[in-house]
């Protein structure tokens, strides 16, 4: 209806035929742009509607703020249209039909098999190389206004339940096979496979609860919540390669609901000790099916780690690409892939 409004700074002589919503929207859209009263009234002679407008809309465009010429000349129309048929009713609102949650029953056979999953995923694992692609930002201010530093290509090989990382390239710059841990900066590992075993493993002692549904990538998941306190962690934060703490730490799981295999999992330490380095880390590790020789694996698909410290915060965007079955003759190509496009991770509404 814009653009009836705007026409109205034109001198209207054309016949417009409308139908009573149409026409509705469209003094709504005057009021709401505030249209002199005159100049919509003068638009309105040139109206002729498809169907019959009665008094209550009427009386609803006035207590919008329709002024009393506009009213006038709706009152007109009211006449005009008296023989039409009445107009259709407004389509209903949709409605949100809820999914029911899994009962408690249902809820532990869920967690079962996803415990089975997670505890035996290495073993589903097969041998292979991949490229590791780190973007690391950084906001002197501890806020999150992020200014890039550097992008780290890595080429990550897991061999036999043994992951090993050598940078590749630091901002498109060769390097020399350099590990990780010397680049110095924020740096993680454990992505693979060490963050949900440890969740699902029996020393943890984990407290699972239904939290809700969400939609990832298309497929319906289960989401739960877990708390793992700092007497069953194992979850480390070394700050300045000098300080290491375990921390306790809590987050969420989002499990497929056709298959039981966890797509995402979220991290977040607690209890933080006031006099460490590092006041909070926040993790989202998001898993997605690849295909690697003739079979398909879920594997990590991307990371994102943010911490916070006494005046600045770090954030760690990581993406696995490029899976190759592990073999002396694997070659990949060690270019900086372009980012994953955001509705690769978004969650969507769980609703029907």
């Amino acid at each position: 209806m814009v653009f009836f409004v705007a026409a109205l700074c034109f001198a209207a002589t054309a016949e417009m035929k409308l139908s009573v919503d149409q026409l509705v929207k469209f003094i709504q859209s005057a009021i709401q742009l505030k249209q002199p009263d005159k100049q919509v009234a003068e638009y309105l002679h040139h109206v002729r509607l498809s169907n019959k407008l009665d008094d209550r809309t009427i009386e609803d465009l006035e207590g919008q703020g329709a002024g009393p010429k506009t009213v006038a000349a709706l009152h007109e129309l009211r006449d005009v249209s008296a023989t039409l048929p009445a107009a259709p009713p407004p389509p209903p609102k949709p409605v949100v039909v809820q999914i029911p949650q899994p009962d408690s029953i249902e809820q532990g056979r869920i967690l079962d098999d996803v415990r089975g999953y997670a505890l035996n995923y290495t073993k589903q694992m097969p041998n292979f190389i991949c490229v590791q692609v780190i973007r690391r930002d950084v906001d002197p201010r501890g806020g999150d206004n992020w200014y890039h530093i550097d992008t780290i290509t890595t080429r990550l090989s897991y061999f036999e339940g043994h992951e090993d990382y050598k940078v590749v390239l630091v901002n498109d710059k060769p390097q020399n096979d350099t590990p990780l841990e010397r680049l110095g900066g924020t740096i993680s590992e454990g992505e693979f496979a060490t963050m949900m075993k440890d969740i699902f493993s029996p020393e943890s002692q984990t407290l699972f609860q239904w939290e809700r549904w969400a939609t990832l990538r298309g497929k319906r998941n289960y989401v739960f919540s877990y708390d793992i306190d700092q007497s069953h962690s194992r979850y480390h934060i070394i700050a300045d390669r000098t300080e290491d703490i375990i921390a306790p730490y809590r987050g969420l799981i989002f499990v497929d609901k056709e298959t039981n295999m966890v797509t995402r999992l979220t991290l977040e330490a607690y209890d933080i000790p006031a006099t460490f380095p590092i006041r909070d880390v926040k993790t989202v590790l998001d898993y997605d099916y690849t295909k690697i020789g003739d079979g398909d694996y879920m594997l990590p698909l991307k990371a994102v780690v943010i911490a916070h410290r006494t005046g600045q915060a770090t954030k760690n965007d990581v993406e696995f690409r490029l899976y190759r079955k592990f073999g002396t003759d694997t070659s990949i190509k060690f270019d900086t892939p372009e980012p994953l496009p955001e509705e690769k991770t978004k969650e969507n509404p769980p609703e029907k």
